[in-house]
């Protein structure tokens, strides 16, 4: 188990750099007026997580470790929006709209006001 978390750790702390370079390089190349790194770090997370996901059930004999490491570990790091997004599409797939709709509205509506709530209890906001 120690292992496992060791390994978890070093593919987060991975996940994290390549996130890092990656928005820093894009928002870099861009205007910066649109948080145009973020959007890609995101939109990139989406689809290498579908793809490794895809490739790991149906192609590769990946154990569930494995899988475990590289998705939470480096992807979890990378960003959590793959997860949310997969999370979504799967409810979508057993044509659970509302709960898919209720995760969609909730993480951003919630998300969005936890943050200005933060904002305000740390003086930023008032």
């Amino acid at each position: 188990m120690l292992q496992k978390l060791l390994w978890i750790a070093v593919a987060g702390g991975m996940g994290a750099l390549a996130r890092y370079g990656l928005s820093g390089l894009v928002q870099r190349t861009t205007n910066g007026e649109f948080p145009w790194g973020t959007f890609v770090v995101n939109v990139t997370g989406c689809l290498v997580f579908g793809m490794l996901s895809a490739i790991a059930e149906s192609r590769l004999s990946i154990s569930g470790e494995t899988r475990t490491i590289i998705l939470v570990g480096f992807m979890g790091s990378f960003t959590t929006f793959s997860t949310f997004a997969f999370e979504t599409s799967e409810m979508l797939r057993v044509s659970q709209w509302l709960a898919a709709a209720g995760n969609v509205a909730g993480h951003n509506i919630a998300g969005i006001i936890a943050l200005l709530l933060g904002l305000y209890v740390g003086g930023k906001l008032v």
